[in-house]
């Protein structure tokens, strides 16, 4: 597959380590998305943090100066409440392990939450067991999480980054409160977000967009990288992450371009631009 920066039209972009470290914004942020508007370059951000919702994500853009509607923010949380929505009724029980973006998702697509609250009980039961991001998870809901799977609850992970970034550096993510639950009941996770192709899907849905002209940003190499370039797209990574120049290079899986940070990424797209209308008039 070719790659020509010229020709990108579209980006789904990841958030943590690339638009943000927790809340300190990144430089060049609002620079970059005067960038996009600019270029006309279509975008929707993608993330596997599921800890709040597309709303919360708006406000905390405005907080840095930056104009994004909620339809054209995507977290796993909700991708893993429309996937279920899919495959069971209304009011059907769910027993989450998550922070409110979590259980707000769930609770829109019409789903009935257990409590969370000390342990489930013996007699306790939940179709589905959702495990996403908790900075405030105890034992009791990892064990109750645990617990409900043993019993025949199906078991979805909303995704499984061992660690996110932060403002002090990688702390540890949602896949090491599925290893919790994993391990405890011996089943295996079902996930939904990045690497898995339903985030993917639609977020080129929401920007109307063709693999061909879409490139994935990202700073994680197993998710955004691996995920973009198995649904058909570009990728692209930036190492303001979580992902180094050493993992990189010793790594079987390579971007087609990797950027510092999007304050490069801006500069290198307005280059493309300015090639591509140099060579129109000659």
């Amino acid at each position: 597959m070719t790659f020509d920066l010229s020709k990108i039209k579209n980006l789904i972009l990841d958030m943590d380590g690339v638009l943000w470290h927790g809340d300190i914004p990144a430089p060049g942020l609002v620079h970059f998305f005067e960038t996009l508007r600019e270029l006309e370059i279509g975008f929707v951000l993608a993330t596997n943090n599921a800890t709040r919702i597309a709303t919360q994500y708006t406000q905390k853009l405005a907080r840095f100066g930056v104009a994004v509607p909620p339809e054209l923010i995507l977290t796993s949380a909700e991708a893993t409440a429309g996937h279920l929505q899919r495959h069971y009724p209304e009011g059907a029980t769910v027993f989450a392990v998550g922070e409110k973006g979590l259980h707000e998702a769930l609770r829109s697509y019409g789903f009935t939450l257990l409590p969370d609250e000390g342990f489930v009980g013996q007699d306790a039961r939940a179709d589905v067991v959702v495990v996403g991001l908790s900075r405030f998870a105890c034992w009791d809901q990892l064990a109750s999480a645990a617990y409900l799977v043993q019993r025949g609850a199906r078991f979805v992970g909303t995704n499984s980054d061992a660690t996110f970034p932060s403002e002090v550096g990688p702390v540890a993510g949602a896949g090491a409160l599925l290893a919790f639950v994993e391990t405890a009941s011996g089943a295996t996770p079902e996930l939904v977000g990045k690497p898995q192709r339903a985030m993917f899907d639609e977020a080129l849905r929401r920007l109307g967009a063709r693999p061909d002209n879409t490139a994935v940003v990202g700073d994680r190499l197993e998710t955004d990288i691996v995920g973009g370039q198995a649904a058909g797209l570009h990728a692209i990574l930036v190492l303001s992450g979580v992902t180094t120049e050493a993992t990189l290079a010793g790594h079987p899986v390579q971007p087609e371009m990797v950027c510092a940070d999007i304050g490069a990424l801006a500069a290198a797209l307005l280059a493309a631009r300015r090639e591509e209308v140099h060579g129109r008039a000659d």
